[in-house]
């Protein structure tokens, strides 16, 4: 796996195979950021379920300000604070060990807000719906962030999580990107 656009494009990240994480294929990668690139420059990333952490060191590449990385695992998180070092983003990496939703909220009780959040869990758990409403409900979003989910073909995401509201969905084969943004007029639309 490598970082596929912006200033590290080309650079590999390190081994993650053993480590059973499921990460963000390329051609999937390639058009999230496609999609999300009028919002990355200077951008304050949240890379929830991180695993590799490529999701949010690909943001960095492309010019986001800095990325909280959080997963649960103890071996994801050395391996993201490998890939930033190896990259040479630590300065603007912060790792946290714990769940999405505990993070969360830890952070926002602290002040920190988020233009740009990745949600990329294990499929069929329901982790998207929790995590989304987490956000909404702590208030840890910047007036207009942008939220990304991942999920399998076969997850119903929902039209809306409070003040966002579901604007874009993408299938990849067995993969879909689910983009929230905050409600405007006329801007829901359905998978």
């Amino acid at each position: 796996m490598r970082i596929i656009g912006g200033s590290r494009r080309g650079r590999r990240l390190v081994d993650w195979e053993e480590a059973g994480i499921r990460p963000v294929r390329d051609f999937v990668r390639t058009a999230l950021f496609s999609i999300v690139s009028d919002f990355l420059p200077g951008a304050v990333c949240l890379d929830l379920f991180a695993g590799t952490g490529s999701l949010g060191l690909e943001a960095l590449s492309r010019g986001a300000k800095s990325c909280l990385f959080v997963d649960h695992a103890r071996e994801a998180c050395g391996i993201i604070r490998r890939n930033a070092e190896a990259l040479d983003f630590l300065s603007a990496s912060e790792v946290f060990e714990g769940g999405a939703v505990e993070a969360i909220d830890r952070f926002a009780r602290r002040g920190r807000r988020f233009d740009l959040v990745f949600i990329d869990p294990p499929y069929f758990h329901g982790l998207v719906e929790s995590t989304l409403s987490a956000l909404t409900d702590t208030g840890a979003l910047t007036e207009d962030p942008v939220v990304v989910a991942a999920a399998h073909k076969k997850e119903e995401p929902l039209p809306a999580y409070g003040a966002l509201v579901l604007t874009d969905c993408r299938r990849y084969g067995d993969n879909q990107l689910v983009f929230y943004r905050p409600a405007v007029e006329g801007s829901s639309e359905a998978c």
